[in-house]
């Protein structure tokens, strides 16, 4: 009898060590496969405080009021993890690419090609836009305006299979089980729990540090906005080119899509750039596939011309290397296409003239704007 209690003892003591054993298994959180863990205790709560701070943008009288949307108020924190997040490669499936990979700051947040690469090689069917002055855009994001808003436009990269190839839910995952990011993402909306962190916490991130892209300070505003300084003679020319319109036609009319202190009005316009026999034959339909009416296609997104003498090669696709071929393809006024844009015609424009505009277009470029250190890597 004494034994029997005594083997009977070891083997109670035997299965408590052995549900113990289980129990510890059970709670692992970086058990591949599976991360439910239903039955644990709270380890995922993330210390620190919320003490959120608002971020003021520091605009220009001229510039008007942004549009932030009341749902995602740029806050210090939230901005400052966008910022990681944006130059993280850990976003990208094979951890090589991030968002500033096809937007470098140097190149007014584009890549300077026609078609983006992604990470297995892929390239991309249109060029990657510059990202600045977005917190002006009121209507429709990328070339085809399929995104309605900055947020939604953040998510589509990662899980394109030609650019970062990768999925949110293992994306969420890294960032659950990063070192920093739970604490920043806490800071950044309040959450406690590392479970709490999502998609949409990550693209607010994103979407809050682009919005404060702003590109203010070229040599036009400091001269027409400031009165610092005065233009060339060449660049007066090509800016009564660029605006002034005299009665007759023969005139670029540049202003009629790219006015306004954005150089964009945030249209979407076929520029008479390809010539097709009826509008389904679009090679690339643009807004219509968006859309779905026939009448849209072969519309894009009007870019700002801020900066465009950093973001060649120019159009959706790419297909003009300078500003002379660009300048070439507008003075000869399209193919009369049904739906081109009216401002479409042609325009007399001379060597010399080309030039005078080019030099004026080159007022646009702002070099605080691309080496502002709020906007660079915060890796570096």
């Amino acid at each position: 009898m004494h034994q029997f209690l005594k083997n009977s003892r070891a083997g109670v003591g035997s299965l408590i060590l052995l549900g113990i054993l289980l129990l510890g298994t059970a709670c692992k959180k970086d058990t591949v496969g599976d991360d439910s863990c239903e039955t644990c205790p709270a380890t995922d709560l993330i210390p620190g405080t919320y003490a959120p701070e608002p971020y003021v943008l520091e605009l220009a009288d001229w510039m008007g009021e942004p549009i932030i949307p009341a749902d995602n108020p740029l806050t210090k924190d939230g901005v400052a993890l966008g910022r990681m997040l944006f130059y993280d490669p850990i976003v990208s499936s094979d951890s090589t690419m991030s968002c500033a990979s096809c937007h470098a700051p140097d190149l007014g947040f584009t890549d300077g090609t026609a078609f983006s690469t992604g990470v297995e090689g892929r390239q991309t069917t249109r060029s990657s836009m510059p990202l600045f002055n977005l917190a002006y855009n009121p209507n429709g994001f990328f070339w085809d305006g399929r995104s309605p808003s900055m947020e939604d436009q953040a998510l589509h990269p990662i899980m394109d299979r030609v650019e970062l190839n990768e999925d949110w839910e293992n994306v969420v995952r890294k960032f659950q089980r990063h070192p920093d990011y739970p604490q920043r993402f806490r800071k950044a909306f309040g959450i406690e729990r590392t479970s709490e962190i999502t998609k949409e916490l990550a693209v607010k991130a994103l979407a809050q540090f682009e919005r404060t892209l702003i590109s203010q300070d070229s040599r036009f505003d400091r001269v027409v906005y400031r009165n610092e300084g005065w233009l060339t003679d060449s660049e007066q020319r090509g800016k009564d080119l660029f605006y002034v319109e005299p009665s007759l036609v023969d005139h670029p009319g540049c202003s009629h899509c790219h006015g306004g202190v954005n150089f964009t009005d945030f249209s979407f316009r076929n520029n008479g750039i390809d010539s097709v026999a009826t509008l389904n034959d679009f090679p690339d339909k643009g807004l219509g596939a968006v859309t779905g009416r026939v009448y849209d296609n072969g519309r894009f997104k009007v870019p700002s011309l801020r900066n465009i003498e950093l973001t060649a090669p120019y159009m959706h696709d790419g297909r003009f290397a300078t500003l002379e071929e660009v300048l070439d393809h507008y003075k000869t006024g399209g193919h009369g296409v049904e739906n081109e844009d009216p401002n479409i015609v042609p325009f007399t424009l001379t060597g010399s003239q080309k030039q005078d505009l080019i030099a004026f277009l080159r007022t646009l470029t702002d070099t605080t704007f691309i080496k502002n250190p709020a906007y660079a890597n915060p890796f570096n």
